[in-house]
């Protein structure tokens, strides 16, 4: 890999620790406040409703910006908005700060996947998505548990710090390795629209989307459930936490060694172990021992799936190579947007933590019904292989 996708990678895992650290410090959030833990809950929801919203308006009005300059100015923002969260008393301005940091944060990921990809050949892509995605992954495996850590020992502010400090340290790594190329032919917004144009794509994102809200939100919960059903001591929340990005780091290393390949066969295994890890946590949300190995498999099935996401997108719409990564991210947002809301709205209903469970197993299920349809479209229409480099070939030719 080009040292410039390992720099994406890292800045990936600074800005994504801040979307990730929240779920280990609601409690302490919700108690500094004043407000309830489903209300705390809504700012992982509200940064996420900001990626939603913006990564396709950022990737329509960089598309002719040098990449490094649009890398960097999303990162100045990121930067300055977390300096500001740290600093508020108020809920409301805490939630603004998290919207717009989140406004910045889909930028960089639509434009600097795309950057990745564009940096690497065709039958590499997969592995180059799931090196940037997977600074998503360290941060679970390392951001989260060490931020809440932070969080318990410094109030939640510290790690509003922590993240500002990795995210003035990204910036500089990308200053120094990231081409400041601005694109030879630039695209128009036109014919990028014009490449979204097909149904297959859109399928995608509604796996995407829906396997999102299956994973996070039960995983937005989990620390809360895990001091509330599970009865565990706070300060065995980040060692748990810890276990889930171990998973979850296992889980993306291996689905992007198979995505180029083997993209539906990733995407049916990862869906189906989502759902039936969701389901025997659900069950067993009350024994400490289960809980425990149940949320590495969680990880593990969540996270193998997002190679092959974030990659199949590029075959099913060559002619937007910016967008359609952009509208992935939408995709990935819409999910963690939905689901902490629907586990807010099954806590606020009085059924307890296991139902946020039971909620990502009917939604892993939505997902693999849809990997279905996405085969059977395939077949109807004779659109052939997903192999990335065949699709290639078929461009070429």
């Amino acid at each position: 890999m080009p040292v410039a996708v390992l720099v994406l990678g890292f800045a990936i895992f600074a800005q994504g620790t801040s979307e990730l650290v929240l779920a280990g410090l609601l409690p302490e959030l919700a108690a500094d406040l004043g407000v309830s833990i489903p209300q705390a809950g809504l700012l992982v929801s509200g940064f996420a409703l900001g990626m939603l919203a913006e990564a396709p308006v950022l990737a329509v009005l960089t598309l002719r910006w040098p990449r490094r300059r649009a890398l960097l100015a999303f990162l100045a923002v990121f930067v300055l908005v977390h300096v500001a969260g740290a600093l508020t008393t108020s809920y409301a301005v805490l939630f603004a700060t998290r919207f717009a940091g989140a406004f910045v944060y889909a930028g960089f990921w639509a434009v600097g996947g795309s950057t990745a990809m564009a940096l690497v050949p065709a039958d590499r892509r997969a592995r180059a998505m799931s090196v940037v995605a997977g600074g998503l992954t360290v941060a679970t495996v390392l951001g989260l548990p060490a931020g809440t850590w932070i969080g318990q020992h410094a109030t939640w502010r510290g790690a509003f710090w922590a993240v500002a400090a990795l995210s003035a340290l990204a910036a500089i790594g990308v200053l120094l390795a990231v081409p400041d190329h601005r694109p030879a032919h630039p695209p128009r917004v036109r014919d990028e629209l014009r490449g979204l144009r097909t149904g297959r794509l859109w399928l995608s994102y509604a796996m995407t989307a829906v396997s999102t809200a299956a994973l996070l939100g039960t995983f937005t919960y989990l620390g809360a459930m895990l001091v509330t059903t599970t009865g565990l001591a706070e300060r065995w929340v980040p060692a748990v936490l810890l276990t889930y990005g171990v998973g979850a780091l296992a889980g993306i290393t291996f689905g992007g060694r198979l995505a180029d390949r083997h993209p539906r066969g990733v995407l049916v295994a990862g869906f189906t172990g989502l759902l039936a890890v969701s389901a025997a946590l659900a069950l067993t949300a009350a024994h400490a021992v289960a809980v425990v190995v149940l949320v590495f498999l969680l990880g593990l099935a969540g996270f193998a799936t997002n190679p092959a996401l974030n990659s199949r997108v590029s075959v099913l719409a060559p002619g937007a190579p910016t967008l359609a990564v952009a509208g992935n991210i939408s995709a990935f947002n819409t999910g963690i947007s939905v689901g902490p809301w629907l586990g807010g709205l099954a806590l606020g209903a009085g059924l307890g933590y296991p139902s946020v469970a039971w909620l990502g197993t009917l939604l892993a299920a939505v997902a693999l019904v849809l990997v279905g349809v996405d085969a059977t479209r395939q077949r109807v229409h004779n659109v052939g292989s997903e192999f990335p480099h065949m699709a290639e070939s078929r461009r070429v030719s």
